[in-house]
């Protein structure tokens, strides 16, 4: 979809249309969750700092997010794919592959299908979707951001080499800005780069990471549409109105946070066996603290304990904070982790 959250936000308030919007945040604090292409064109991009954004756009208007809207157009949409495939695998709220080699109408052309598809969700919607084709999920991410908002791109098998050799390392889906960053230290800046490097070289310099690469500038990705994605994490943050450097203030936090993570967890039947906690400092560092437990917790109680004791361990912080986060991953959705279930032990120092 074409920034979701704000496009449903100007959809449903005409005042918006046409105008810099973001969804998220205030213009004194917070993260942009969303931009309009109005505000993107100031160069305004999501998880932006709030403050960032209104500074290099002035005029920017914010308005609070409402999950449950975007959550039932989102229903509407992954309806309308489902009904040319059983296997669609969504990424997110507003994108998903779908696998359309057979489909429930017969239909030949992979492009028709997106065509159609689109109309479907304006139509349904009012909202605008773009489309990446072609016969890999890698290449397929690539092309759905290339005629955006509203357009579509094929990347054909005859087409895909020389669009790898020239596409900019940036643009690889899954790779980030600190990733660019190192592979630019090395000498990569387009696909016909990666390709000059051995396997065995990009492994011992990449790891998976470079195995990877290896495979998907040759054209080769794997990758099925997989319709039943597992869940690797859950969790809840909070940006806070004041910056915050207190021990028992932050631990005070905290155990609000777990009380909402206790809640998500139970309406889902997740526990999980690792505990992570996020601290984002005033000045935008960022740190992260795990645990991994023997068993599978999920309690207000336990949580609160767990991420106390690795609060601990940084205290006294070193300047203040204004952002924290709690996310439980070792889920016991994931596979491995079916086989058995016990109660919660954990040997906690005394305070």
């Amino acid at each position: 979809m074409d920034a979701f959250f704000a496009s449903v936000e100007q959809r449903d308030n005409p005042e918006l249309k046409g105008k810099p919007i973001v969804v998220g945040g205030s213009s004194e604090r917070g993260v942009v969750a969303a931009a309009s292409y109005e505000a993107r064109k100031f160069g305004v991009r999501s998880a932006m700092s709030s403050f960032k954004a209104k500074q290099i756009c002035p005029q920017l208007i914010f308005v609070k997010h409402r999950f449950d809207v975007y959550k039932k157009v989102s229903s509407q949409i992954m309806e309308i794919f489902k009904s040319y495939t059983d296997l669609v695998e969504p990424l997110s709220l507003d994108e998903a592959y779908l696998d359309v080699t057979e489909n429930n109408f017969g239909m030949k052309s992979a492009t028709l299908i997106a065509q159609e598809i689109r109309a479907k969700i304006f139509e349904k919607t009012q909202l605008t979707a773009s489309a990446g084709i072609s016969f890999n999920k890698f290449l397929a991410k690539v092309a759905s951001d290339l005629n955006k908002p509203n357009g579509y791109a094929v990347i054909t098998p005859a087409q895909a080499d020389q669009f790898i050799d020239d596409l900019e390392i940036d643009k690889f889906y899954g790779i980030g800005k600190k990733t660019s960053e190192k592979l630019r230290k090395e000498g990569i800046f387009f696909g016909k780069d990666i390709k000059k490097i051995e396997l065995y070289k990009l492994e011992k310099k990449f790891g998976k990471l470079g195995v990877h690469l290896y495979h998907i500038v040759r054209g080769n990705d794997q990758g099925e549409v997989k319709p039943n994605r597992i869940r690797k994490s859950i969790g809840c943050e909070t940006t806070l109105n004041q910056n915050v450097i207190e021990n028992q203030k932050v631990i005070e936090l905290s155990n609000q946070l777990a009380i909402e993570l206790e809640n998500r967890l139970k309406t889902k039947n997740i526990k999980g066996k690792t505990l992570t906690v996020k601290l984002k400092f005033e000045d935008f560092e960022q740190i992260t603290r795990s645990n991994t437990v023997n068993f599978f917790f999920g309690k207000q109680n336990e949580i609160k304990e767990i991420a106390k004791v690795l609060l601990m361990e940084e205290f006294p912080l070193p300047k203040p904070i204004r952002l924290i986060g709690l996310q439980i991953s070792n889920l016991n959705t994931e596979p491995e982790n079916q086989k058995f279930e016990g109660q919660l032990k954990i040997p906690y120092p005394n305070f």
